[in-house]
């Protein structure tokens, strides 16, 4: 059968082209809207698909304010502010949007989270091939002490293509073979970025390493896979490095684990134990129980890249009895969010990031710690129904929402 040729353009014609080849396999509903204002979104545009969102909270959040410095890129702390804030959960699994406001509650009854941004990057693992070891180790010593040389070229250029404001931060090489591995590190403002920050790896690799090295490599290679890109990385897990390092705690009271959480103190600490020995048997890459069910409800919500949901939710919670309650947090090491640009363009993305005052510059780095506060918020519900004898509450929550099959 020949493959038949189709439309890719967002024009009209091309629209209603593809909506008339479907040949009616999909009920017209989907057609049935104004697509004007979604033909930036992808290519091949034909209709929507639409996602029930709920608003949860308020959640009292204890919010950090912070700016980079320079050259560096190292986060500093400008001031701090409390705020109640409303958080949209696109989804449609049940006792989600219930649990997550549990969570809020019995925080708020504790006096609320706490968030802080602890590292802000966006990489892009490139490699070179080279003809042997020592080439390879020759060329990795001399990227790095070209690092500042680097931040002027790209600085100087003026092709439209290179952006200015992924800016470069770090430069790491690894050594294996005649591979010599390159680690750049970018931030890239209130995008998530991976697009600028493409653009500008790739103008360093080709039009910097190729033509200034001591000896040139065989090949460049944009993307070598030694990051984790849009995956799970034991190196994003521990050092943080593509997107926000972020985390939230909350002290809860024992009569707010007792009357709004339903369970105790000990239980939940018994479950963390368990849980946590049961997350080394299996190698898992996180020590936590459902943070991508938080997270990529708030990305479907806002017009995040949903592709980044696995290496956003990578996540380390910590339990500890403190007196008169327990201190719970989780720390989220390559949460993977912008404001601007993307999808966030997009008229409803962009009215529930102004839902929670996150729309536009200025506002990622207090967006990253809302999605952190929210994803502890159901991080404390889940393990509270879970952590009741036979996890009975957690059976019923799914038995009630879920419905039968």
């Amino acid at each position: 059968m020949e493959l038949r040729k189709w439309p890719r353009k967002n024009d009209p014609d091309s629209i209603l082209a593809r909506q008339a080849a479907l040949d009616g396999r999909v009920d017209t509903e989907v057609f049935g809207v104004d697509l004007e204002p979604w033909v930036n979104a992808q290519e091949a545009l034909t209709g929507v698909a639409v996602t029930p969102t709920a608003v949860i909270g308020p959640l009292t959040i204890s919010l950090g304010d912070y700016e980079l410095t320079e050259p560096d890129g190292e986060l500093v702390e400008r001031g701090r502010s409390t705020d109640e804030v409303f958080v949209p959960l696109a989804h449609t699994e049940g006792s989600l949007s219930d649990s997550l406001y549990r969570g809020a509650r019995a925080a708020a009854e504790s006096g609320g989270f706490r968030t802080e941004v602890l590292r802000d990057r966006m990489t892009r693992a490139s490699a070179f091939v080279t003809n042997s070891a020592e080439e390879a180790a020759a060329l990795g010593r001399w990227i790095e002490g070209e690092l500042p040389k680097m931040r002027e070229w790209l600085a100087s250029r003026d092709e439209d293509w290179i952006s200015r404001y992924a800016k470069l931060r770090e430069v790491e090489t690894y050594v294996a073979g005649p591979i010599c591995h390159v680690m750049w590190a970018f931030t890239t403002g209130d995008a998530c970025g991976p697009n600028m920050m493409t653009r500008n790896a790739y103008a360093l690799n080709m039009g910097y390493v190729l033509e200034q090295a001591p000896r040139k490599p065989e090949r460049a290679i944009l993307e070598a896979n030694m990051g984790g890109d849009k995956k799970v990385s034991h190196r994003y897990f521990e050092r943080g490095g593509h997107g926000k390092t972020v985390v939230a705690e909350v002290t809860l009271t024992e009569e707010a684990v007792r009357r709004v959480l339903r369970t105790t103190v000990d239980d939940l600490l018994e479950l963390s134990w368990a849980g946590t020995h049961g997350a080394v048997a299996s190698g898992m890459q996180s020590v936590a129980f459902t943070p991508a069910t938080a997270i990529a409800a708030i990305f479907n919500a806002t017009g995040q890249d949903l592709g980044m949901v696995g290496t956003s939710s990578m996540a380390h919670g910590t339990g500890k009895r403190v007196e008169g309650g327990l201190n719970a947090g989780i720390r989220l090491p390559g949460l993977e969010v912008g404001t601007v640009g993307g999808g966030t363009t997009l008229p409803y993305a962009r009215a529930w990031l102004g839902l929670m005052d996150c729309a536009g510059p200025g506002k990622v780095y207090r967006f990253a710690q809302i999605v952190a506060a929210a994803t502890l918020a159901l991080e404390i519900s889940a393990s509270a129904a879970m952590a009741t004898s036979g996890s009975e509450n957690f059976f019923k929550a799914h038995f009630e929402r879920g419905g039968m099959r």
